[in-house]
């Protein structure tokens, strides 16, 4: 448990500084959690699990069900040190989806919005096993010896990350304690110390890189987490947008953030609106991050118009662009400080190997790899008898390692016609129009590539599909240019049920609301 020895030990070394900040919408307030507080509560935490464990007589699998909040934070150092399984269980999910996840543990652990969201679920019919609710001011004031040492040392299965699977129940990743050690200090060889000083943290701790990069790069770091409050201000949540987090960048000054996609774009944007395109370094720096320097930002998670990233490289806003899987724990390549090229996913951290197959695949291997599934499930990726992972991703690595993603195997489009096309890369291109938000393509099966595109509020929709159908037509093949071009206009309930928290389309979702524009009869969606 060589990650949270780190952590703790950080935390005994400065007792008095600010561990965690969670800032509210309320203009300028802020609360501030001190180490030796939630370290204080992660003991008397530990202590209740190792009851309960010894009440139950084996192991335990416990759920969280929490906001991003001191809870979350103090919970999961908790079951790291008290030997149990966590179960994050995102409050995104649907009635459905978390009773898979709630039939699976033996508890859960909860917060206010986490008791909220279990009461929504419990109308819809799914009930939820005994429930321990988690308050770090009150835990703090137990008292008794504090006690912070690992129940477990060996590498056991700290967690089980739930994912998208080809059926309606969440696919179980199960991640080893060792694995997620080893990827942190391969992240952590790759940047400055104090690179992690001040984390802001606008997506779900329930996804496993934000856990990494926000809980464990930073603690470690000896870094303040910065919380968002209330829980509707996350990325994901009903009704935020990329653009309605922007302002609080500069009230939280981070020196370090992980984003999806859509926050990228949404900087890209913001540095080019009339009265910012004229900044620039510490000018531009404050306008966008409330300091001096830029925010070091990384990203994943899809494809990233490489216009974006170059216009942003011109404003010295270098953005880190990487590649993962949570059957590696999650980062798996990456443009580290002084290695970049924009274009790539980077190369492979120090403990992680590539090598491509004989048809393109991406595969890797490394001593962060998943201990197996919770259960078989066709999307599932493999991995050989030489421990090769065959991630499913198409890709191509250059002379200097870095490697491009050119597509997903088993999303490849086959049109009617027998084409080949790669829908990421014909994606990416169209969002490197200013005014697209989202590009989603379709063509298995069919005759013509299909195109369904989200665009600014602002934006006329018959100029818009002009202008998509024209840069179509410069700027890509016949057999890649969306033929059939729906467009619709940018909107939080479009958002809320055609995405997933990461900012991934849910096909299926889209090809309904195409369909429906088109005036087609119903079909099965295609890739």
């Amino acid at each position: 448990m060589r990650l949270v020895d780190d952590i703790v030990a950080m935390g005994e070394a400065r007792p008095d500084a600010v561990m965690i900040e969670v800032l509210d919408a309320a203009p300028g307030a802020r609360r501030s959690y001190r180490w030796r507080e939630v370290l204080d509560a992660v003991s008397a935490l530990r202590c209740l699990l190792v009851g309960l464990e010894g009440e139950a007589g084996r192991g335990l699998r416990v759920g969280l069900v929490m906001a991003n909040s001191p809870e979350w934070v103090a919970a999961d150092l908790a079951l790291w040190l008290g030997g149990a399984v966590e179960v994050p269980i995102p409050l995104a999910f649907s009635a459905e989806q978390a009773r898979h996840l709630l039939e699976q543990v033996d508890l859960c652990l909860v917060d206010g919005p986490g008791r909220s969201r279990l009461r929504a679920w419990a109308e819809a019919g799914v009930a939820a096993p005994r429930c321990l609710p988690v308050d770090v001011d009150a835990l703090g004031r137990r008292g008794g010896p504090r006690d912070l040492t690992p129940r477990r040392r060996d590498d056991v299965v700290c967690k089980i990350i739930h994912t998208s699977g080809t059926t309606s129940a969440p696919k179980g990743v199960k991640i080893r304690a060792h694995g997620v050690a080893d990827l942190v200090g391969a992240l952590r060889r790759k940047v400055p110390p104090g690179t992690y000083a001040r984390y802001l943290s606008i997506v779900p701790l329930s996804l496993l890189i934000e856990q990494v990069t926000g809980i464990y790069m930073t603690l470690s770091d000896g870094g303040t987490l910065v919380l968002l409050s209330p829980p509707s201000l996350l990325l994901g949540t009903p009704g935020t947008t990329a653009k309605a987090i922007l302002p609080y960048l500069r009230i939280a000054r981070p020196s370090a953030m992980t984003l999806p996609p859509a926050m990228v774009e949404a900087i890209d944007r913001f540095c080019q609106e009339a009265d910012i395109v004229d900044k620039e370094g510490e000018a531009l720096f404050q306008a966008l991050f409330g300091r001096d320097e830029p925010a070091f930002l990384a990203c994943g998670g899809a494809p990233i118009a490489p216009d974006v990233l170059l216009r942003l490289a011109r404003r010295d806003i270098p953005v880190h662009e990487g590649y993962g899987l949570s059957e590696n724990s999650s980062v798996a390549t990456w443009n580290a400080p002084g290695a970049v090229k924009i274009g790539t996913v980077g190369r492979p951290l120090g403990h992680v190997e590539v090598k491509l197959g004989a048809d393109g695949e991406l595969l890797i291997r490394s001593s962060s790899l998943f201990a197996g599934y919770t259960a078989a499930d066709p999307s599932s990726c493999a991995v050989d008898a030489e421990g090769w992972l065959y991630t499913g991703d198409l890709a191509e690595i250059d002379g200097d390692g870095f490697v491009r993603i050119t597509g997903r195997k088993k999303s490849l489009i086959i049109t009617a016609s027998g084409r080949n096309v790669s829908p990421a890369w014909v994606e990416a291109r169209y969002k490197s129009l200013d005014f697209v938000e989202e590009a989603v393509i379709f063509g298995d099966r069919l005759e013509r590539i299909h195109g369904l595109f989200i665009v600014e509020e602002r934006a006329d929709l018959d100029a818009a599909r002009a202008a998509i159908d024209a840069f179509g037509r410069r700027n890509l093949s016949e057999v890649e240019r969306a033929a059939e071009i729906v467009v619709l206009r940018s909107a939080p309930e479009l958002y809320r049920h055609c995405f997933t928290i990461t900012g991934r389309p849910i096909r299926a979702e889209l090809w309904k609301r195409m369909t429906l524009e088109l005036g087609l009869e119903e079909m099965p969606c295609p890739a």
